[in-house]
């Protein structure tokens, strides 16, 4: 059974490479149309399997040729896609991303997908009970709420329990990071919540209600944890050549999970899952710039002897 356990979207992603976002009825050339894999539980998954991560999926995948694609890419990647859900044709995940080479920010149109259920008798159930880790985007958090509730009625062993991480960049109606091991929200997302409040004071606020530890990302800043309130730590980014920063976040998560499992400290999973995400911004779409461990490792070490 796989270690890590990723709960949520997936997307069959169209990117459009243009010089700037189209004014009403602009006609513009793009630079490049790629098509690719997107989502982001799912390229947090493909981020961890890339870095040698015991990895597995779980997500909507339509029964259609979109969905297979899907199913292939996650597989090739070496991601367990067992636990896949089939949802019918033209239902599956699919988005529209235009990347804007002025800025290397990008816009996202994404179809809407129906609730995400997990059937009583899908394989999802036994990967995420065997899991050291459960990841949920904002699409997969009420499948894994409603499996926790099920899991600690059926008596299990708290030692035993699965840690949970939720990525909350997204809003996420009626969440609480109560209980939550691992709280990974935007600091855009904690002001959403809490109001325009210094980082530090964000962060305690995460922990007062509730969760264990919160990890909050803020592109070009870096990254900001605590796991104590008034005990903070900022890492900052790393100054790379940014071509696109499309599912940098997601791959963030995806690197600081497979860190945090490994045993790194805060600090140095912070640092890890920086440099993972800053090589991620290297290609156009999401997926394809994610490095592997060894080239992070090179990376890091050329920052060191840069600092030096």
């Amino acid at each position: 059974m796989a270690s890590l356990v990723f709960v949520g979207s997936v997307n069959a992603d169209t990117i459009a490479v243009v010089p700037h976002l189209p004014s009403p009825d602009e006609r513009l050339l793009a630079d490049a149309v790629v098509h690719a894999g997107g989502g982001n539980s799912a390229t947090a998954a493909v981020a961890a399997a890339r870095l040698g991560g015991d990895v597995a999926f779980v997500g909507p995948v339509a029964a259609d040729e979109q969905g297979a694609r899907i199913r292939e890419d996650l597989a090739r990647e070496g991601v367990d896609v067992s636990g896949l859900v089939e949802v019918p044709a033209g239902q599956g995940g699919a988005s529209v991303v235009l990347v804007d080479q002025s800025t290397g920010t990008r816009s996202i149109c994404t179809r809407p997908l129906p609730p995400f259920k997990i059937p009583d008798t899908s394989p999802a159930l036994d990967l995420m009970s065997a899991a050291r880790w459960v990841h949920a985007d904002h699409l997969g958090w009420a499948a894994v709420r409603e499996w926790l509730t099920t899991f600690r009625r059926a008596g299990s062993d708290g030692d035993r329990m699965p840690r949970v991480s939720v990525d909350a960049g997204n809003p996420i109606p009626g969440f609480s990071p109560s209980g939550v091991d691992l709280y990974a929200p935007t600091v855009a997302s904690l002001r959403r919540s809490y109001g325009e409040l210094p980082v530090g004071d964000l962060l305690d606020r995460a922990l007062a209600d509730g969760a264990h530890c919160v990890v909050a990302t803020d592109g070009g800043q870096g990254s900001y944890a605590a796991r104590r309130p008034g005990e903070h730590v900022h890492v900052p980014a790393f100054d790379v050549e940014v071509v696109s920063t499309l599912g940098a976040g997601d791959v963030f998560h995806g690197a600081l999970l497979v860190a945090v499992d490994r045993g790194l400290d805060l600090p140095e999973a912070l640092r890890y899952a920086n440099a993972v995400a800053a090589l991620s911004c290297r290609a156009i779409d999401g997926r394809s710039g994610i490095p592997t461990h060894a080239e992070v490792t090179e990376f890091l070490a050329q920052q060191g002897a840069a600092a030096r």
